[in-house]
């Protein structure tokens, strides 16, 4: 085979010249197998083609600048020796350096976006949480548990850019890490790799279709509480469900993030609001700490985690957050953008959760503080109606990430434009109607939040991010440093299915015993 494209260079069977500006510049690349990829001007028209790029066969860019003006230049790029690869040497890559993003976010963009992403309906039942648990367990746990999910975070960008180095990838999302992991992992596990992109996408969906019925709930039981004391109107929690179906369904009708930015600055401005008052009602005429539980009981403490570990719900959202950032180098370490938000978002949840539950004790309304608001004064009104608006608005985002892994997984049995607009159509209102039936057959708050908390927010948050590091270190790791990692992890990894066993099966037994009753 004899190709020319632009002059520039050359293809002769394996053998490829680059010709660089000068003629005495030119590169000879020997290659088993070569990809030729162009950058396209317009998607419309693919015939309008940029620059052309090389790439080998791990997908890396054999026409890096460097080489591009190196004269004589020769490069072999058969099979790559493994142990080289798996060990990371095979390449000063950096994927960080490696990012092209056409709208990147400031430091303190992603900030805001972690914030907001940890602080939805969790934080409004942490109150609840520490009536599980008592105020002075709930106040070291919460502490805890918001470092070791910090971590865990901390965990999971280090693991996706040792990968990124690897793969030459400039950035990988949650179930790429978990795959590349595995991929690269001991030699018996490298076969689930597949199973374990999947794994993570199947949490991923389950999570996110959990907070989709929280906010659903949350809305209607808010609702139900403003409506019943202005209007006298007594209707079932099922009714409001029922009433806000359809405006759910035409929000999430929206296929585009850009169209919901409006209503989600809204729903951000509404929760500052909406929690500035919560904690000026919280801070009025306090009891002392005698007054409260020090230490609930264990068989609520299941209920405790599940609820808190609900409320640390941000771990989704960390890599994609990273992947876009201007600086991403100013995203971890110890004074970093993550470490920062945490901070923030775990003295928010334990100033909540502690001054609720010392304000108003065993009587702490299930699932959300907003329901012990006098219900007399108009202020305390306007904040269960402004909270739930914003809980309204926020479910397009909250529902985005389901329907962005599940539509693309089915988009390819549907050939027609037209039969594609309209399967993905369909898909999104029978998720929404999916979420309406599961809160409507569940009308219990706080059980519900303790649930998704234990069972796939801790599988998220704490169990597979320590997997994730032991795949991706195992080998890289030596004596002393690769036993007090594997010893860290394990023990990150039980304290995980310990909350997920527990906490579950409290949880469900929290919703069928007053079903049975």
């Amino acid at each position: 085979m004899n190709t020319e494209i632009n002059e520039d260079f050359s293809i002769n069977d394996n053998h490829i010249k680059v010709q660089a500006a000068k003629p005495a510049q030119a590169s000879n690349v020997n290659c088993d197998k070569m990809t030729l990829k162009t950058s396209r001007v317009n998607e419309d028209k693919p015939l309008l083609t940029g620059t052309a790029t090389l790439y080998n066969q791990n997908g890396s860019n054999l026409l890096s600048p460097s080489l591009r003006t190196l004269p004589d230049t020769n490069i072999s790029s058969g099979p790559m020796n493994e142990s080289l690869e798996k060990n990371g040497s095979a390449s000063d890559y950096n994927p960080l350096l490696n990012r092209q993003l056409e709208n990147p976010t400031s430091n303190f963009d992603t900030m805001i976006h972690l914030l907001k992403g940890n602080i939805g309906t969790g934080i409004l039942a942490m109150p609840d949480a520490f009536r599980n648990s008592g105020w002075a367990v709930g106040l070291v746990c919460t502490a805890l548990l918001g470092a070791v999910c910090t971590h865990c975070m901390h965990m999971l960008v280090r693991c996706s850019h040792e990968l990124c180095v690897r793969t030459q990838r400039p950035s990988l999302s949650f179930p790429d890490v978990a795959e590349m992991a595995f991929e690269y992992g001991p030699p018996k596990l490298q076969k689930y790799s597949s199973a374990a992109s999947k794994f993570i996408n199947t949490f991923l969906v389950m999570t996110q279709l959990g907070f989709c019925c929280v906010y659903f709930l949350f809305v209607a039981t808010n609702l139900q509480e403003v409506i019943t004391h202005y209007f006298s109107v007594k209707m079932s929690v099922q009714s409001y469900l029922l009433i806000l179906l359809v405006p759910m369904i035409l929000l999430n009708c929206v296929k585009s993030l850009k169209y919901l930015t409006p209503a989600s600055f809204l729903a951000t401005i509404l929760t500052v609001i909406g929690l500035g008052i919560t904690f000026f009602y919280l801070l009025q005429g306090l009891p002392k700490t005698l007054n409260v539980k020090a230490f609930s009981s264990w068989q609520q403490l299941p209920l405790y985690f599940g609820t808190a570990v609900y409320a640390f719900e941000g771990i989704g959202m960390v890599l994609p957050l990273e992947n876009n950032m201007k600086n991403p180098e100013s995203f971890s370490g110890m004074t970093g953008v993550l470490n920062t938000g945490m901070v923030i978002v775990t003295c928010l949840y334990t100033s909540i959760g502690f001054f609720g539950y010392l304000r108003y004790g065993e009587a702490v309304k299930l699932g959300s503080i907003t329901l012990n608001l006098p219900p007399e004064d108009l202020l305390a009104q306007s904040v269960r109606a402004a909270m739930a608006f914003s809980i309204f608005l926020s479910y397009g985002l909250q529902f985005y990430v389901p329907i962005g892994i599940i539509w693309p997984a089915l988009k390819g049995y549907f050939h027609s434009q037209s039969s594609q607009r309209n399967a993905e159509l369909s898909i999104r209102v029978f998720l929404v109607t999916l979420t309406f039936a599961l809160a409507a057959a569940i009308p219990n708050l706080s059980a519900i939040i303790s649930l998704v908390g234990s069972f796939s927010s801790s599988a998220l948050a704490l169990i597979f991010p320590p997997i994730i590091e032991l795949m991706t270190f195992w080998d890289h790791c030596s004596g002393r440093e690769f036993t007090l990692m594997f010893v860290k992890d394990v023990i990150i990894i039980i304290i995980g299915f310990l909350g997920f066993g527990f906490g579950s099966y409290a949880s469900l037994w929290n919703i069928i015993e007053p079903m049975n009753s």
